[in-house]
């Protein structure tokens, strides 16, 4: 399946291993059983230059190409979004931005291994890029630069996040694990220009890492940034320990004093998390559903 561009040429959508390797193996790249193209019989030769390749040229507007893509994802292996979005948007951009976000070995790749997850094959490095950049309208600025005739501006930006994240944090190669997957480009856009003492984070890191109550690692430098506590999914209360303190407090809510039934409760931190309460029994109280999400502005 092959994408029309408005300049005549084509991206190829689907079946680019098979195209490309018959290109190569026809221009003399590699052997197969010991056997250049150049080698080949002449019968041999013309055996694969005269075999007809069924390809569908797909064309029309933005939206008919992504019918066409989305039908053609239905069977074999199905392409990512991404993906689907490169066909839709195909160009000089594109083109160009594949050539820094999209095989292994490519520029991001070298810098950005230890901070992205994703599989670059797929174009997940590319996709997350462009999710930076754009706030998460990935759709529109493809759209904008559709024909622009490079994607510098991308590489530069998605270089002066990976840049903030070293020269602010000088993270170890330990401290990379917890910093793989984290969403940098907000944060990026959020405290590029913020003062950050390194030691202080340095020293706070270390203290949420040995915090049996922080069960996402991965948040710790998302909140020492934000201070939101939802980034490190504190360690909920146990039923037992909601329980007891239901007993406690003979069902009677601890903030506006009705009383309620126990599935009608939440528990909640007496001394919170972020002052040293511990997520213990001695430390639950029970709240009301409404008052519990009032409080945590949920």
């Amino acid at each position: 399946y092959w994408a029309t561009r408005d300049d005549g040429t084509y991206e190829i959508i689907d079946g680019q291993q098979r195209t490309v390797s018959i290109c190569q193996y026809v221009n003399g790249d590699f052997a197969y059983f010991f056997k250049y193209f150049y080698n080949l019989t002449k019968d041999e030769a013309d055996k694969i230059l005269d075999y007809n390749l069924q390809v569908y040229f797909c064309s029309g507007t933005d939206s008919e190409k992504l019918k066409w893509f989305k039908t053609i994802n239905i069977a074999g292996k199905q392409l990512s979004e991404q993906e689907l979005r490169n066909a839709v948007y195909s160009g000089s951009w594109v083109s160009d931005a594949k050539r820094y976000f999209s095989k292994n070995g490519a520029p991001a790749t070298k810098i950005a291994k230890d901070y992205l997850s994703g599989d670059v094959n797929r174009q997940e490095y590319l996709e997350k890029a462009i999710s930076w950049i754009s706030d998460g309208n990935i759709e529109g600025y493809m759209a904008i630069h559709q024909h622009d005739a490079n994607a510098a501006s991308l590489w530069q930006f998605f270089n002066s996040v990976i840049t903030w994240i070293e020269t602010t944090f000088k993270p170890t190669k330990e401290r990379k694990i917890i910093m793989k997957g984290v969403d940098w480009g907000p944060l990026y856009k959020k405290f590029k220009d913020t003062l950050i003492d390194q030691k202080k984070v340095d020293a706070e890191v270390s203290q949420l890492l040995l915090d049996d109550d922080v069960t996402a690692k991965k948040g710790i430098y998302p909140y020492i940034l934000t201070r939101k506590e939802k980034y490190l999914s504190i360690r909920a209360f146990s039923d037992a320990m909601k329980l007891a303190a239901y007993e406690r407090q003979s069902g009677i809510c601890a903030n506006c004093g009705k009383h309620f039934e126990f599935k009608q409760m939440e528990g909640d931190h007496i001394t919170p998390w972020h002052l040293g309460g511990r997520t213990i029994a001695e430390n639950c109280k029970m709240l009301c559903i409404t008052c519990n999400r009032e409080k945590s502005g949920k």
